[in-house]
């Protein structure tokens, strides 16, 4: 890493201010097959940014880590400028606090749903908060998914595995809310409450 780029980054992230938050980097766009895009290389790149505690929860892009800055902002723009310069690919990077987290999982969306090879309870992160014209629950036409709420910038939708169709869930989600988002299962946002945790 460039010295002078590593220092700015500092500057940004570790002096900001005092006190440490726990996050999770939502990482788009993660293909463990590339070797520059796993675990190990993941952790790597947020330990060199400064950041405390890093950890990784599965192989989707999900980066659990501590950081005294508490502008949300500037940690992403400081991981999407590090993850090209330093493992040379590009990924939208949403962040989320434990609070967070926590606050989606209280919410109990999928109350009474269960994952399984039936059905697909899916949770899609956005990075900008937007207002919306669609009412909740809303059943998408000749589509085998529903959008069951929006909580905290977190869309959390079901799939109907049963379908004969092809699930096409996520083109819909980029078409009506854009690029600057990504999804995972209720299991993997479990998974991420789990290992935030025991760092409180």
């Amino acid at each position: 890493m460039n010295f002078s780029l590593q220092t700015q980054w500092k500057r940004l992230i570790i002096y900001e201010t005092s006190g440490m938050t726990k996050y999770v980097a939502l990482l788009r766009g993660i293909a463990p097959t590339n070797p520059n895009m796993r675990n190990d290389k993941l952790r790597g790149v947020f330990e060199k940014l400064g950041f405390a505690n890093v950890r990784t929860v599965i192989s989707s892009g999900n980066v659990v880590f501590e950081s005294p800055s508490k502008s949300v902002r500037k940690l992403e723009e400081a991981i999407e400028k590090a993850l090209p310069a330093e493992l040379g690919f590009n990924s939208t990077t949403i962040i989320r606090s434990q609070k967070q987290i926590l606050k989606l999982i209280d919410k109990n969306p999928f109350q009474g749903m269960e994952h399984s090879q039936k059905s697909s309870l899916n949770v899609t992160f956005l990075k900008k908060k937007r207002k919306i014209d669609i009412k909740f629950p809303y059943k998408v036409d000749n589509r085998d998914y529903t959008l069951l709420g929006m909580y905290g910038g977190a869309i959390c939708s079901v799939i109907d595995l049963t379908s004969a169709k092809t699930p096409d869930l996520m083109l819909w989600l980029e078409k009506y809310f854009g690029k600057e988002i990504t999804t995972r299962t209720w299991k993997t946002v479990e998974r991420i409450r789990n290992v935030m945790r025991p760092l409180a």
